[in-house]
């Protein structure tokens, strides 16, 4: 059967979709976490922010294997295989009878979601590039971006209905419903002809490739830092507004604000990035993010916020962190792709394990720092965005 090629807003849909896996993945899993820790580690209620960090994990892990195989096989059967792994873990973790057990199923949910997610990145730079190719990642995140704004609610309605567990059955349903989406609609973008094999010999030599160009691994220490703020604020958003602004019941719908926030500056992205570049985009956004977080801490270590409106300066500033994201992840993918399109797929894998797993190694650690204030929230996420501007420095051409 022969697949028509999809319009251009399909194409946007579907994409978006398949990357909205990874926030589906751990959205919908931040109302759970009371639970979670009530049921399987009472004694240690802050370790089940690891629910959320074992599966970006193991989304890190999996990244630098989903791209070479994307790259010998196809984009198409790589996405699939990946999402194969990715429901057999979430049946998995739906019966795992222990924390250990929970945080394993979710370390190979993570390895089977990279597939989804960095195949369909390289599948994007199969038929764009750059400006343009940031300008679709733009209008992707837009559209990826009602997932986390919704994701929230969604696991709140299926926890009261069928429990913590439910959601991982949420998450097959989920899958299979972009798995068909993708098979149906989608042409394979990789034609067998342009297929590189898979061998150590090929793949050091691709490495070697991507880690020489100077504007790479810059965009892709920068992009560590900005998911290290974004993770650290998702493994500490529902603790702070639970416990310490007793705000959990409505959390879900605070939530959403905040995500869509974020949307708002992907769009603002794509409206902006063909006019003022990627670069002055990603060195502007970071800038003002590290005096916005400098500004912030102070006034709270100082106490000068009156007790009353300390939450809504705190929820300002968890709105500022996750723009930042819309604003410069889909530039930092685009600049760091744009040199090496004729390896895309291993492109996208070195570049996203590195990233992904160097944010988790720095979020991790901060989000078990939670002491029932945001304050070591703030002081890492100004010390990220501050060093993520001096290194913007490096992005230039």
């Amino acid at each position: 059967m022969t697949i028509k090629p999809l319009s251009q807003g399909e194409f946007i849909a579907m994409t978006a979709m398949l990357f909205a896996t990874i926030a589906f993945s751990i959205d919908a899993m931040l109302p759970a976490l009371p639970e979670i820790a009530l049921e399987l580690v009472p004694e240690a209620p802050n370790s089940a922010q690891l629910i959320l960090t074992s599966f970006v994990l193991g989304m890190g892990i999996g990244t630098l294997f989903a791209g070479p195989l994307s790259d010998a096989f196809g984009r198409k059967n790589t996405i699939m295989a990946g999402a194969a792994l990715y429901s057999l873990a979430a049946l998995a973790a739906y019966f795992a009878p222990t924390m250990e057990t929970v945080l394993l199923a979710r370390l190979v949910q993570g390895l089977g979601a990279a597939g989804p997610r960095i195949v369909t990145l390289a599948l994007v730079r199969d038929l764009y590039r750059g400006r343009d190719m940031a300008r679709i990642m733009s209008f992707t995140m837009m559209f990826f971006i009602l997932v986390p704004a919704i994701a929230p609610m969604m696991g709140q309605v299926i926890i009261a209905g069928f429990g913590w567990r439910g959601v991982f059955l949420a998450f097959l349903v989920f899958s299979a419903v972009s798995m068909i989406w993708l098979g149906l609609r989608q042409p394979e973008t990789l034609p067998p002809a342009a297929r590189r094999p898979l061998s150590v010999a090929e793949l050091w030599l691709a490495l070697k490739e991507v880690l020489s160009h100077r504007v790479i691994v810059m965009s892709v220490a920068v992009q560590t830092l900005v998911f290290g703020a974004l993770f650290g604020c998702l493994s500490q958003i529902q603790p702070i507004f639970d416990q310490v602004y007793a705000r959990g019941d409505r959390f879900p719908q605070w939530f959403a604000l905040i995500a869509l926030a974020s949307g708002l500056a992907s769009i603002a992205n794509a409206r902006l990035v063909g006019r003022l570049g990627m670069r002055y985009l990603v060195r502007t956004t970071i800038g003002v993010q590290a005096v916005i977080s400098v500004v912030v801490l102070l006034v709270f270590a100082i106490g000068l916020i009156p007790e009353e409106a300390q939450f809504y300066v705190c929820f300002g500033w968890m709105i500022s962190v996750f723009a930042m994201a819309g604003l410069t992840i889909g530039n930092l993918n685009a600049l760091a792709m744009e040199p090496v399109g004729h390896i895309a797929g291993m492109a996208a894998s070195v570049t996203g394990a590195i990233a992904t797993v160097g944010a988790v190694l720095l979020a991790a650690p901060l989000g078990l720092a939670f002491n029932g204030t945001p304050l070591p929230l703030m002081v890492g996420v100004t010390l990220f965005a501050g060093v993520g501007w001096l290194m913007t420095r490096g992005l230039a051409r």
